[in-house]
């Protein structure tokens, strides 16, 4: 059990500090970030399935009551072969601090969709609000496309039950009938992805551990990782420079080509566009793919190691 124990944290270690650090100054990922996202979200599963492993492993040495329900099932062999008889001090430490660790995280997560649902509710009735009036009979804020009386040029994705499109009427002014198609399908592809999940996921994380490099680094990356992977959805089918036209015009008032740092990904992503990367190979594609897969499989293989070891 001692050997699993710091195995797993060496895992979580691992994948918590130098790898996200690595991963951030890696070019790739600005190549393909539909599978940066994959990698980062491999990574975030093998930090949680390590403590969650070591969670189980300490507390069935720690309680015997927790033990005999853990390893009823399981030969005597087994049982012997983790050696849950004595626990070691840090050993019953650390799956204290992990108990906290996990009761914190699922408070996060809860916190984070009663917030997301809170401000999603009020954002719905401040649309029905500015919805324009439509004859009776006709609700004003339903269905999946909504069209606002706003000078300002503006479209975004509000998910939800039913999860609608909203396009201001200075967007569908001021852009063009391709670069209106390149806005809607980079929307979309936020929606297909279901890229709202990911993102309260990786805010959670990030806000109940932000002194954790990976959690912080998932948070960021995630953030731009999501509008790269609409961008490239929109460009594929319309085009890359009308899809860098739709952005600057639709984000032309907020200064998307200026240096502040709240504007810097805009103008990163109109870079992008203009001068697209070639994107990963399909061999290179896969490779990457099927390593991130295989990653959380660690901590299942050090966790499951002495029992398999035992039945042999």
């Amino acid at each position: 059990m001692t050997v699993c124990l710091l195995l797993l944290s060496a895992v979580a270690l691992a994948a918590a500090v130098p790898v996200p650090r690595a991963l951030t100054r890696a070019a790739w990922p600005e190549r393909d970030p539909v599978v940066a996202l994959w990698v980062w979200q491999c990574l975030v599963a093998t930090v949680l399935l390590c403590c969650l492993a070591a969670l189980v492993l300490g507390t069935a040495a720690v309680f015997h009551t927790v033990r005999d329900h853990v390893f009823a099932p399981a030969p005597p062999a087994v049982t012997a072969a983790y050696d849950l008889s004595a626990a070691p001090v840090w050993a019953v430490a650390l799956t204290l601090l992990l108990a906290g660790g996990a009761a914190w995280t699922t408070a996060m997560l809860a916190r984070e969709l009663v917030e997301a649902r809170r401000h999603r509710g009020q954002a719905r009735a401040h649309l029905r609000e500015r919805a324009p009036d439509l004859p009776a009979g006709l609700p004003a804020s339903r269905g999946p496309l909504l069209v606002l009386e706003d000078e300002y040029p503006d479209a975004w994705w509000m998910p939800g039950s039913p999860p609608q499109l909203i396009v201001t009427t200075g967007a569908l002014h001021r852009l063009t009938d391709h670069q209106l198609d390149a806005v809607l399908t980079h929307e979309r592809g936020h929606a297909r992805a279901r890229h709202d999940w990911l993102l309260h996921l990786s805010t959670a994380l990030a806000t109940g551990f932000p002194r954790i490099p990976l959690f912080a680094h998932f948070c960021d990356q995630t953030h731009r990782l999501v509008e790269l992977s609409a961008d490239d959805t929109a460009s594929r089918r319309c085009g890359h420079l009308t899809t860098a036209l739709a952005l600057i015009e639709l984000n032309q008032h907020r200064g998307v080509l200026s240096c502040a740092s709240t504007h810097r990904l805009l103008g990163e992503r109109v870079d992008r566009l203009l001068e697209p990367q070639p994107r990963l190979g399909p061999r290179h594609r896969a490779l990457t793919t099927t390593v991130a897969t295989l990653v959380p499989l660690l901590p299942l293989l050090i966790t499951f190691a002495p029992g398999l070891t035992a039945l042999s």
